[in-house]
């Protein structure tokens, strides 16, 4: 169901501070802690005493204590002190890989040593010449619905058709490449109107947004669930996707797709942008914008989900539009073999 030797990201980093947090990542209950010197920790929710969640407890001292009856907890999952008792013989709970990086709190849930090397790079993090914005989202669908919705944008036209879709999505065919593990879906369009959102952004980059323009959209997945979109617009004739910086607007849709349960995600969304960088005002306004158009894609994947458990044994259709989708499932059915 899970790929589980690879990242995923748990949390924001800006929302762990000196209290524990739990999280439950591919089934796992994990929770998170920074310790003495402000490194996150990550261990089974569960203390070996009476079960309690640690994430209902505190942290003192960078060690782990659970609320319920005081037991201390150290970062390799081994009972440090309890208030009365020799905690010698006390069973070890599980520890989990974790790294903080680009903002975010990665967690590895498998049960193979983390590789660091499986990190995702990414251009736009920690870089001065992009501005990013996001959010959270907690999803009742299953994730990989949410990579098929993601890998596929005609959905735009009919679910954001008052942010970011437009008929010409429908009209402009979309080509799907495998590269390996990483699938490829794009389309370009050409001497169109743009739609509410990116006349907005035009206007964020100083260009104005009554002309036609050139509009790209090149969605990159790679394991476990990880989706990038690339995005923008350039007035028209530029050069398009190869426009200068002062002709366009360029961004990079973030989603870290993070399943929880069976029929449940942690959805982290945003985007990267390489255009007024500085301008906080403008990445405010892009990330409320963004929020209303993830939330119209909650809304119809959780009524997709509710559609799914109720007839399990129907048979869906896979168009042409589906290729990213399906081709993005096959990576992730390799990777569930190997585990298996």
């Amino acid at each position: 169901m899970f790929i589980k030797n690879a990242w995923y990201v748990a949390l924001m980093a800006k929302d762990l501070s000196d209290k524990p947090m739990g999280r439950k990542v591919c089934n796992e209950s994990i929770v998170f802690y920074r310790d003495a010197q402000g490194v996150v920790q990550a261990v089974e929710d569960f203390c070996p005493h009476r079960g309690a969640p640690l994430s209902l407890g505190r942290v003192v001292n960078g060690n782990l204590v659970c609320g319920y009856h005081g037991l201390e907890m150290g970062c390799e999952g081994k009972t440090i002190a309890m208030p009365g008792q020799r905690v010698g013989g006390f069973p070890t709970i599980r520890t989990y890989g974790v790294m903080e990086r680009h903002g975010f709190i990665w967690v590895w849930p498998g049960e193979h040593a983390p590789d660091p090397g499986q990190m995702p790079q990414l251009d736009w993090a920690d870089n001065p010449q992009w501005a990013y914005g996001g959010g959270l989202y907690h999803i009742n669908c299953e994730y990989r619905m949410m990579v098929d919705n993601l890998m596929d944008l005609t959905h735009e036209t009919y679910v954001h058709g008052s942010s970011i879709g437009q008929p010409e999505i429908d009209e402009t065919p979309c080509v799907t490449k495998v590269d390996g593990d990483h699938v490829t879906t794009s389309r370009f369009m050409h001497n169109i109107e743009a739609p509410p959102f990116w006349k907005m952004a035009l206007r964020g980059n100083g260009l104005p947004d009554d002309q036609l323009v050139d509009r790209w959209q090149i969605c990159h997945f790679t394991p476990p669930s990880h989706v990038m979109i690339e995005v923008g617009v350039a007035l028209a004739g530029n050069g398009g996707y190869d426009a200068p910086d002062d002709k366009k607007v360029s961004s990079v849709v973030v989603d870290f797709i993070t399943p929880e349960t069976e029929t449940s995600i942690w959805y982290f969304w945003g985007m990267a942008r390489k255009f007024n960088v500085h301008d906080q005002a403008l990445t405010q306004a892009i990330c409320e914008g963004q929020g209303k158009i993830f939330s119209e894609d909650l809304e119809m994947l959780e009524s997709q989900q509710r559609n799914l458990l109720r007839c399990p044994d129907r048979k869906l259709l896979n168009l042409g539009i589906d290729a990213g989708g399906v081709q993005s499932r096959r990576v992730i059915d390799r990777y569930l073999a190997l585990e298996a």
